[in-house]
């Protein structure tokens, strides 16, 4: 996959302040629902969580390359199952090996759940993709106890409130280094393949960066053709065109006042 060239990743930047991301806000300490960026922060190596054995096992012996971590709840009548279906989706087109190249970890942030649940949706997942046989060891599901999950979100920054039931919850991804760093979250129910590559390949060199999917979303297109993302031309074109034209209408305002003015005055 061909990476954004140096002229286009400026041009992305200075696009940025013009583009509604649309995405959950991102933070203040108030934050009572929605995600809390901790990046270049380390994952508690310690935290313990349930297998699909049924063996417990600490985040020290699970992350060992470029780490997706998926928190969901299992029974989730809402956003959790788009969330995952969107995730299936990506990773079905991108060019790295489940497993090899990268893992996902899905954890289910409620501890009333059991890893049968669990199973029984990771079945339901393996069955959306084109070929299921590299992601059986490469996406694993989870669950925990109250305390290794409220020490889990904690760390990542996940902020949810339970009613009832159920929870009221952000959807979103967290990438993490081999080593257990955060580099990147990434928020929504649909994910590029390009953005999901680009996030990992950082991921494996430690390299942190903030969330930019709504932008990339914007301003690349797929070339079925290439086989690739490139910039589109067209989107990028049209808030240029837009605040182009606003600047012009704002000269044209101020230079008629000042004419008039000086016609005033004379």
């Amino acid at each position: 996959m061909t990476k954004p060239k140096a002229p286009e990743l400026l041009l992305l930047l200075l696009l940025i302040p013009l583009i509604s991301f649309g995405q959950t806000p991102i933070t203040s300490p108030e934050l009572e629902i929605g995600i809390e960026e901790h990046l270049d922060e380390f994952l508690p190596p310690d935290i313990t969580l349930t297998d699909e054995k049924g063996d417990r096992i600490t985040l020290e012996n699970l992350i060992d390359k470029p780490t997706i971590i998926n928190l969901v709840y299992y029974r989730c009548p809402g956003i959790c199952s788009p969330l995952m279906e969107g995730l299936a989706d990506a990773m079905n087109k991108v060019k790295l090996e489940a497993g090899i190249d990268y893992q996902v970890l899905t954890i289910s942030f409620d501890p009333r759940e059991s890893i049968d649940l669990g199973i029984r949706k990771k079945t339901n997942y393996l069955n959306l993709m084109s070929n299921a046989d590299p992601f059986k060891d490469g996406w694993k599901f989870f669950v925990s106890d109250s305390a290794n999950i409220n020490r889990l979100t904690e760390a990542v920054g996940f902020k949810y409130k339970r009613t009832g039931n159920d929870f009221i919850h952000a959807a979103s991804i967290c990438v993490v280094s081999p080593d257990g760093k955060i580099t990147r979250y990434l928020n929504g129910t649909y994910f590029l393949p390009f953005e999901i590559t680009m996030a990992l390949t950082e991921a494996s060199k430690g390299i942190s960066a903030p969330t930019v999917n709504r932008v990339l979303e914007f301003c690349f297109a797929y070339d079925p053709v290439g086989q690739r993302y490139v910039l589109s031309m067209t989107r990028v074109a049209a808030p240029i065109i837009t605040l182009t034209a606003l600047i012009i209408v704002l000269i044209l305002v101020i230079q008629g006042k000042r004419n008039k003015k000086k016609i005033a005055l004379e």
